[in-house]
């Protein structure tokens, strides 16, 4: 993978190797304790769920796939007229009746559901794809067979999904036409750009799927040997890998989405692990019919998971709202709000805004002055946490991730720090780093992080990001250009903002060759920075 002698890169891809292996171990017992959690309490056994409005029933997909389903339909029901039709494909790893109590309460409202299995999962036949060209023609499949075996109205259809069903949701409504709105929870729309971004493996997030796919499901050999060669870290795949990814990114199909006319609310978390807010927001800003972006605090999911329970929920109410409005013609208001909706990781309350691009009205540049010089291969103590964990810390104790800044070892981290603050600093938004990086290798990662330091010293973490290089000349000095994961964090007064950059990180796989240095510069003619987006004061 590095692009130093032959004996140094089959040393380097073996430690990547084992370190990749090693986490996808740990997080496979991870993925099995979650994913047979989620199957014993959602997935209470058929029978017993039977009742009350329920069938399971099997829906041929494409080239004959079975599909494993649920149909729930309004209680008065009696033939003699239609209703609006919601199809939700399933999450990644869980099985059929994730969505029942969704189902229930939208069916009690007056729509036809429709819940299935995804391919390769659980029951259902064939193998996973990813949400490849099968899966968006599974989608139009089930709607086929809804408008064939049930009330569904042809005029009025929506899909929904959280996570995996949220991505097929947004392709299926760029292949179909019928699809009318979408409400698309904790899913992506550049997937390479999630899990590869600044061309940096997001290790703990792969591992994580590739785990639950092991246990739920059967992989195609494509998608086996895309997880292979996404650990190995072999350059000569890297195009290879972005194509696969963008057959299977809204994004790249967002004019026919455009062009179809379906409406779209996206919500995500601040602290997505897998899929960071950052594409969703990008997407958002490229649709061009009714739309709606909803982020909050939270990790994969997690803003979510209560409403699965059926417990009241904000993602679920605002979901049904959309679905209300844009297929049974209610007048609810959600039109006529601010099509933007933020809450604060550090307040209760949503902010509304007319646009992305509103969110910061302002920004504030800290200088990374001077000259760092950082040694590579150990974890200075800077981290982004543990996937799901300390996202879901932050979501409900307001506890993100910490280190103390003047303990961080400056031979293995280069800090800088903002003068103390007079008044709270709202940030919102993406947070960008410029800077001038020398290595002494041709090959590296660096790992950015913006603190929120307390008078003690205590950094919280706000964000961070991965950047990874290749083929640069060692001892000449290149700029690095890097956009944090969008946030929303309020910085108390009193407190200073502190940027951390080191080489080693759990979450993500580092191609730093042993022995290398990284110097971090400030030319006059090309300053560093780092520019952080404000709320208007």
């Amino acid at each position: 993978m590095t692009h130093g002698g032959g004996k140094r890169r089959r040393a380097d891809r073996r430690e990547t190797g084992g370190s990749a292996r090693k986490a996808l171990r740990t997080t496979t017992v991870c993925a099995a304790s979650a994913t047979l959690i989620a199957g014993s309490v959602l997935g209470l056994a058929p029978t017993a769920q039977a009742d009350g409005g329920v069938r399971f029933v099997d829906i041929t997909g494409d080239v004959g796939t079975v599909l494993k389903a649920n149909v729930v339909t309004p209680s008065e029901a009696d033939g003699t007229r239609r209703y609006p039709l919601v199809v939700l494909p399933t999450s990644w790893g869980l099985p059929q009746v994730e969505y029942l109590a969704q189902a229930r309460k939208l069916a009690d409202s007056g729509y036809v559901v429709v819940t299935y299995n995804v391919r390769g999962f659980w029951q259902s036949g064939g193998r996973i794809e990813v949400a490849g060209p099968p899966d968006t023609a599974d989608a139009s499949k089930v709607i086929d067979w809804a408008l064939a075996n049930t009330p569904a109205d042809a005029g009025h259809i929506g899909m929904a999904g959280v996570s995996y069903g949220a991505g097929i949701s947004l392709l299926a409504a760029a292949h179909d036409s019928r699809i009318k709105a979408v409400a698309s929870l904790s899913g992506w729309s550049d997937l390479i750009g999630s899990i590869y971004s600044g061309r940096t493996q997001h290790l703990q997030a792969a591992a994580l799927l590739d785990g639950a796919a092991t246990l739920t499901g059967r992989e195609s050999p494509e998608v086996r040997q895309v997880f292979n060669d996404f650990y190995a870290s072999d350059l000569s795949k890297e195009q290879e890998l972005i194509a696969w990814g963008e057959k299977r990114s809204p994004a790249a199909y967002v004019d026919r989405i455009n062009r179809n006319g379906a409406t779209v609310m996206l919500a995500n978390a601040w602290g997505d692990t897998i899929f960071p807010a950052n594409g969703y927001a990008d997407f958002y800003e490229k649709l061009t019919g009714p739309k709606r972006l909803e982020l909050r605090p939270g990790d994969h999911a997690t803003a979510e998971l209560t409403g699965l329970f059926g417990l009241p929920n904000d993602v679920w109410t605002d979901t049904r709202r959309w679905l209300d409005h844009y297929l049974k013609g209610v007048d609810n208001g959600i039109d006529r709000e601010q099509p933007v909706q933020l809450k604060s990781r550090s307040t209760g309350g949503y902010e509304g805004y007319p646009d992305w691009k509103s969110v910061a009205a302002t920004s504030r540049k800290i200088d990374l002055a001077g000259t760092h010089r950082i040694h590579a291969n150990v974890d200075s103590g800077a981290d982004g946490g543990i996937i799901f964990l300390s996202s879901m810390l932050d979501q409900v104790a307001q506890a993100p991730p910490a280190a103390w800044i003047p303990l961080l070892p400056r031979r293995w981290a280069a800090v800088w720090q903002s003068e103390k603050y007079a008044s709270a600093q709202r940030v919102r938004g993406t947070v960008k780093m410029h800077t001038t990086v020398t290595g002494t290798k041709a090959s590296g990662t660096l790992v950015a992080y913006l603190y929120d330091v307390g008078p003690l010293g205590l950094g919280k973490l706000v964000s961070n990001a991965p950047y990874t290089w290749y083929g640069r000349t060692p001892g000449r000095p290149f700029a690095v250009d890097l956009d944090l994961f969008s946030t929303a964090y309020d910085v108390p007064a009193g407190h200073r903002l502190a940027l951390v950059v080191d080489t080693v990180d759990p979450l993500y796989i580092e191609h730093n060759p042993s022995g290398a240095q990284l110097t971090f510069s400030s030319p006059a003619d090309d300053p560093s920075y780092v520019s952080v987006p404000l709320r208007e004061q």
